[in-house]
């Protein structure tokens, strides 16, 4: 499925890095860093967006647990936000990055959206808009940054873009390798992770990204459902019924016996109340 991108753009960035329409409400950003564990920071300097992905990653779960609940996902930063903060519910990349983004531009970031297409089997590029990922500019002459809290298990400090030399994070090695059209590759230890388009996007670009996601049976969100986020020593992940832990590179998978031990690790493990265990739903056929 192509979409039109229209030309690329080298300057204006402050254009796209404005407030958007339907933005959270005031008073909310104080609730969103308490949400995070995080403390508002004196500048928007390159430490202090370190700080912020991290302790992102770290409580606020990668689930698609919206599309199995037959819950609608709509793409309006203050639904997105009232959904972390209120409901402390996580969410998918859209979601994720949607919202942090409005937390970034709040705190003084110059941030901009763009779109990226996910590397799948035997290196074929996923649908446009399949990701969603951040260019950040800070007040300290540092970067720009790609930040993103809505790819899994990923880069837990953001990357500087412009850099293409191999950059070291406590999840691995990356590198951004020039890709034609003026893309970049984004490789993990030497693995194509997706392909970054570098034109200025706003949210509401990322429309049919999302619903593609939440509806075709071509996506691996609509066949299974996970829940993961980033611990002090590894990662912990709910895939389906099956609890995995990783803690300093020991993995451990426990299959839960029943519904209130799904419940149970919903609660314990990513501070997710429900009142009964998702299940995978069928997707819609057309």
């Amino acid at each position: 499925m192509a979409l039109p991108g229209g030309p690329r753009q080298t300057s204006g960035m402050h254009e796209y890095a404005r407030q958007p329409a339907h933005a959270p409400t005031p008073g909310w950003t104080g609730a969103y860093l308490e949400r995070i564990g995080a403390a508002r920071p004196p500048r928007a300097d390159a430490a202090a967006l370190r700080e912020l992905q991290l302790r992102h990653l770290m409580t606020v779960p990668f689930e698609n647990l919206s599309v199995h609940l037959g819950q609608d996902v709509v793409l309006e930063e203050e639904k997105l936000v009232d959904k972390i903060v209120t409901d402390r519910r996580g969410g998918f990349c859209y979601e994720l990055n949607g919202a942090f983004a409005a937390l970034l531009r709040e705190l003084g970031f110059r941030v901009v959206p763009l779109q990226a297409r996910v590397f799948g089997d035997g290196g074929r590029l996923g649908i446009p808009y399949d990701h969603i990922a951040l260019r950040v500019e800070t007040d300290d002459a540092t970067g720009p940054w790609l930040a993103d809290v809505g790819f899994g298990d990923h880069a837990l400090h953001p990357l500087e873009l412009e850099a293409r030399t191999e950059q070291d994070d406590p999840s691995g090695t990356f590198r951004f390798r020039e890709a034609p059209q003026g893309d970049l590759d984004l490789l993990r230890d030497g693995s194509r992770q997706f392909r970054l388009d570098l034109r200025p996007r706003v949210l509401a670009d990322f429309g049919a990204g999302s619903w593609y996601h939440r509806t075709s049976p071509d996506s691996h969100f609509t066949r299974s459902l996970i829940c993961s986020r980033c611990t002090e020593g590894g990662r912990v992940t709910l895939r389906g019924r099956t609890l995995i832990t990783t803690e300093r590179g020991e993995r451990h998978e426990t299959e839960l016996r029943d519904d209130a031990e799904v419940l149970a690790a919903y609660r314990d493990h990513f501070g997710i109340e429900l009142t009964h265990p998702p299940v995978v739903r069928p997707p819609l056929t057309v």
